[in-house]
């Protein structure tokens, strides 16, 4: 009987979290003091992992009939989270898995939501592979992510490495496996990102982080605010996240009176996750005062009211029979470019629009990035000069 991803446990040294307790080995321990939070997109994730896993097994586990297969499927679609773009999304990651698979002269070994425990590199560590694939000298790791937020890399990800070391200690002795190929596949964002590397890398890698896991597990070490507090639970009340910003406070006091480059760099750092952190703070201060605890300073109120219509159908005929023309009450317009695409899906949409060259790409505008962005750095004088512009502006206009 296999685990479905709604009644995964979940080991204190999660993959998932490894970004965050390997930057800040306290954070596992802190969080424990915290409810995990529920989300529609988590629920919706889990839902389309398990279609997914249904198609995997069908093609590669379990002899399934159109029937057996119909009706397992039916259920899934009357969860109220389903939506039929799930459907092709994951056909997207059935058919990724399909190409490794077929890509092997003999057929490989499969395994479909594995448990896998990692604990001999991190305490009590364990977590749950979505495919593992394994044949001549090669283990393969495939993860689905549903969400759509921004792409997930492969390359140097620790959840996939610790994922590939619970695959190693699993298989090792009845595979010569050499060499591992990870890959994250996002198809909401049209998202492949792979990385390989050798047993050896793979191994030293392994050994690398035991000290680190060890400090974690026993919730030792200093903690380390940065890009990974979002997805921490202690993220809004956490001290040393709010004593990260406390420095900005300096650049008051700078001389001379124009702050250089360099400094400019360094409040930016400081400060990119600023506004994250201060709709954290609000986040739990909304919270807390619902509960009926008080944040001096501050209280819960009724925000501004929407009005939605008793009965749209009977609404609209009011109107008419009022001599309302009907044409008012609609509007009409176009889909946009990316709209289009999801209605038609990829292969159509690139059919019928992209490939008569019906679609341009407009450059995006010039945005400003941190130096670790894998975007290449460009330079245009004359955008610059409309970016100056600001400094025109006079507030008493």
């Amino acid at each position: 009987m296999t685990t479905s991803h709604a009644e995964r446990e979940h080991a204190l040294l999660s993959a998932s979290g490894s970004h965050k307790w390997l930057h800040c080995t306290p954070s596992a321990r802190l969080e424990e003091q915290f409810p995990e939070t529920q989300s529609t997109y988590a629920d919706e994730g889990r839902l389309a992992h398990e279609i997914a896993e249904l198609k995997l097994r069908k093609h590669f586990i379990e002899p399934m009939g159109p029937r057996a297969f119909n009706n397992r499927l039916k259920k899934f679609k009357e969860n109220p989270l389903f939506q039929e773009e799930m459907l092709r999304h994951t056909d997207t990651y059935l058919e990724y898995v399909q190409g490794i698979v077929h890509g092997f002269t003999a057929p490989p070994y499969i395994a479909i939501e594995k448990r896998l425990d990692y604990s001999a590199y991190a305490p009590e560590g364990f977590g749950t592979g979505d495919c593992i694939i394994i044949g001549g000298n090669t283990l393969h790791v495939c993860d689905l992510k549903y969400g759509k937020g921004v792409p997930v890399s492969a390359e140097g990800n620790p959840q996939m490495r610790l994922y590939a070391l619970g695959a190693y200690v699993e298989y090792s002795f009845l595979y010569p496996i050499e060499r591992v190929r990870m890959a994250i596949i996002q198809p909401r964002l049209d998202s492949i990102s792979e990385d390989e590397i050798s047993i050896a890398e793979l191994l030293a890698w392994g050994e690398s982080i035991k000290p680190i896991a060890q400090k974690a597990f026993a919730g030792e070490g200093e903690f380390v605010p940065g890009d990974h507090c979002r997805f921490c639970r202690a993220r809004a009340t956490c001290r040393a996240r709010k004593e990260y910003y406390d420095p900005l406070e300096d650049f008051k006091r700078m001389k001379p009176p124009l702050i250089s480059n360099e400094e400019v760099g360094q409040i930016l750092e400081r400060a990119r996750g600023l506004a994250k952190w201060v709709s954290d703070l609000e986040k739990y201060a909304l919270a807390e005062c619902l509960k009926g605890n008080e944040i001096p300073g501050w209280k819960a109120v009724e925000g501004r009211g929407s009005r939605q219509y008793v009965d749209q159908d009977a609404a609209f005929a009011a109107l008419k029979a009022a001599g309302i023309d009907e044409a008012v009450l609609y509007e009409r317009k176009p889909l946009t470019v990316p709209a289009i695409e999801k209605v038609l899906g990829k292969a159509e949409y690139r059919k019928l629009l992209e490939e008569p060259g019906l679609v341009k790409v407009e450059p995006g505008k010039p945005t400003l990035a941190p130096i670790s962005d894998n975007r290449e750095a460009i330079t245009r004088p004359s955008a610059a000069d409309d970016f100056a512009s600001w400094s025109d502006f006079n507030p008493q206009d």
